[in-house]
């Protein structure tokens, strides 16, 4: 983030011999909530609002939930913007599992209901899966510098946040250790009664298969299922017609 033009980063300026507040500083504490909250840069301009309908079909049917693309997006955009407006007023609401194919804007959405508490200040973190698993292996791993936390302050983090986002919960090397990670967070949350979001493109069944019956069932207890599917990869839609544009 630049310096402020006005205050030069001090956070105060001088108006009539006296100082006051510069208008940056609530600029600045919304950028530090966004990086808190672990959301990456490219899906900050996430909102609801610019979540685009027409790349869900309305003439193809899901044979799984009988209805169609268009009709399953609608249902879990509506259930987006549902959570976000009942979290506000009561934050031990049940959360979301969004599923779907690769490029089906499950992560999308989830960073628009991220974007949108954040601007309720609204304590949360937006945790890539495979990241977090990595991050807290290197906890262990003698031959990398530390990044200044523990396995501790990583798992406390995850268990205790208001709101937790866990996106890309896919068919990754889970080894026994990784899945009694993920376990000990979901459980923690289900205890107390703190939401996830999580974002897969597995199926129930796969996801039993990858984390366990245990942390499965955990999983269903906590979130109410969407669903989102598509033709088309989006990323790659959106990647051809901004070639076509140029």
């Amino acid at each position: 983030m630049k310096p402020c033009k006005l205050c030069q980063d001090r956070g105060v300026i001088i108006s009539n011999q006296v100082a006051v507040p510069c208008s940056c500083n609530r600029q600045r504490a919304l950028f530090n909530r966004f990086k808190n909250a672990g959301l990456p840069d490219g899906l900050r301009e996430c909102t609801f609002e610019r979540f685009d309908f027409r790349f869900y079909s309305k003439q193809l049917v899901d044979p799984v939930h009988k209805t169609t693309y268009y009709d399953l997006a609608r249902r879990a955009f509506r259930a987006a913007e549902n959570f976000v407006r009942q979290f506000v007023q009561d934050p031990h609401i049940d959360g979301l599992l969004i599923s779907g194919p690769v490029g089906s804007g499950k992560t999308f959405l989830a960073a628009c209901m991220a974007n949108a508490l954040l601007q309720e200040e609204v304590p949360l973190l937006f945790m890539v899966v495979p990241d977090l698993l990595d991050q807290l292996r290197a906890t262990y791993n003698q031959d990398r510098q530390p990044a200044g936390y523990t396995e501790k302050d990583l798992m406390d983090a995850a268990r205790e946040v208001s709101l937790l986002i866990l996106d890309d919960l896919g068919a990754h090397n889970y080894t026994e250790w990784t899945k009694n990670r993920l376990y000990s967070i979901l459980n923690y949350r289900l205890n107390y009664r703190l939401p996830v979001i999580i974002t897969t493109n597995l199926s129930l069944e796969k996801l039993d298969e990858y984390l366990g019956e245990r942390t499965t069932s955990r999983i269903c207890q906590m979130c109410w299922p969407c669903h989102l599917a598509v033709v088309d990869d989006i990323r790659m839609v959106r990647r051809k017609e901004r070639l076509q544009e140029k």
